[in-house]
């Protein structure tokens, strides 16, 4: 029996995983990935004092200063998906402008405790026309809102989906990745 070439070639995406400061991106590609992830991860020091805003992030102590990179696959539809978390400090903003060449999605992360900080991610994929998705990580003790009023709070479009994730969960993060594949095949029509 001879395969096809779905069979043998897998489709693979780019996509970002985005958002404020602490707001998980190192811990979704973390608990997502089936490698073991690239991380760019460097203590917090003093000489940060001033610069990082780290009121509600707990007791973070490490920063992802480059990026992060993980891998997981979708293995009935034989899909691949590289995954590229961003820095979340705005000093570290300009890797983003390289880490989005290629890329056809985006998880843009968001707390509600600090729903402020995912705007410039919203823009910024707007901007570019790269779709996205906003999945809304629960903290324990974090605000419990829905997806709608998550929308309505981030004034983003009907049609950009909003999810309730977990970041530190394997399904729920594969959840949001397997909802955002959805949506690029959807609007891009592949």
């Amino acid at each position: 029996m001879v395969s096809n070439n779905s069979d043998l070639f897998p489709t693979a995406f780019k996509f970002l995983v985005a958002g404020g400061f602490g707001v998980g991106k190192t811990t979704f590609v973390r608990s997502v990935s089936e490698i073991e992830p690239l991380t760019t991860e460097e203590t917090l020091t003093v000489a940060s004092i001033g610069t990082d805003d780290l009121a509600g992030v707990g007791d973070k102590s490490t920063t992802t200063v480059a990026m992060d990179f993980g891998r997981i696959t979708f293995a009935p539809q034989n899909i691949v998906l590289f995954l590229f978390g961003t820095p979340g400090q705005e000093r570290f903003w300009f890797m983003w402008d390289d880490l989005v060449h290629g890329a056809l999605g985006a998880v843009v992360l968001a707390d509600t405790r600090r729903l402020q900080d995912c705007f410039a991610a919203v823009e910024f994929f707007e901007q570019r026309g790269v779709d996205f998705l906003v999945a809304v990580n629960q903290f324990p003790d974090g605000f419990r809102y829905g997806p709608d009023e998550v929308r309505e709070a981030l004034d983003i479009k009907p049609h950009v989906p909003v999810v309730l994730c977990d970041a530190r969960d394997r399904r729920a993060a594969a959840a949001a990745l397997a909802r955002l594949t959805e949506h690029v095949l959807t609007n891009r029509r592949l």
